[in-house]
């Protein structure tokens, strides 16, 4: 195996650019369903079921493609964290560099890290429009990292939603009109949010979420 690229749970894109150099003769995708990931910080049981029914989806499509999917489902493994799983499958795998787009997560990244050694290559985020080198740059010597600076900067620098020098509009946000109360009357009639039948997956999913992970870091029906 050339390539190990690793999928995480929340960079589900076949346009991502970890397939920039992806080739299914010689690399293949891994990803993995892991306690620690579930349960690191608290989320509602809707959203739990969604995140694993979305990566098995994905799985699913990338095997369709013929592609080589290395996948742990939570419950058929007892590692407790994404890096034991890792380090799991690498002494079996070998492959001979691992790949993975810009976690978001900075613990994750250096789990990663410390398990990849130098073998692991670190791709741009492309979704973002600041990579993380510009937003050091931009953030160094500055005694506060204030979100207002810097998205009055990015539009500057991108030219989004500017005329020429001035923000469009005449003004930079509409913060205080987004803070302004409905009044007695309310929002008026909102549309129903939507939704979609679960399939054969994600039900599957639901009672996975509903047997095996803990009701006290999983509030929610």
């Amino acid at each position: 195996m050339r390539h190990l690229l690793i999928v995480l749970g929340d960079q589900l894109d076949p346009a991502s650019a970890g397939f920039d150099v992806f080739d299914p003769a010689v690399d293949a995708l891994w990803m993995a369903e892991v306690r620690e990931e579930s349960t690191h910080v608290s989320s509602s049981r809707v959203r739990t079921a969604l995140f694993l029914a979305a990566m098995r989806h994905f799985r699913d499509a990338q095997r369709a493609l013929g592609r080589t999917v290395h996948y742990r489902e939570l419950g058929g493994h007892k590692a407790p964290s994404l890096a034991v799983a890792l380090a799991e499958d690498l002494a079996r795998l070998q492959p001979e560099s691992i790949r993975v787009v810009q976690p978001g997560d900075h613990r994750v990244l250096q789990s990663l890290h410390e398990i990849c050694g130098n073998r692991l290559e670190v791709v741009e985020d492309t979704h973002f429009l600041c990579p993380l080198p510009a937003f050091a740059v931009w953030a160094q010597g500055r005694k506060e990292l204030r979100l207002e600076y810097f998205y009055r900067w990015m539009r500057r620098r991108t030219g989004r939603l500017m005329d020429g020098d001035e923000p469009a509009g005449g003004t930079w946000n509409f913060d205080t009109e987004n803070r302004a109360a409905f009044g007695r009357q309310g929002p008026g009639l909102l549309p129903a949010p939507a939704a979609f039948p679960p399939d054969a997956i994600t039900r599957e999913v639901i009672a996975l979420v509903e047997r095996d992970l803990p009701a006290g870091n999983h509030p929610g029906a």
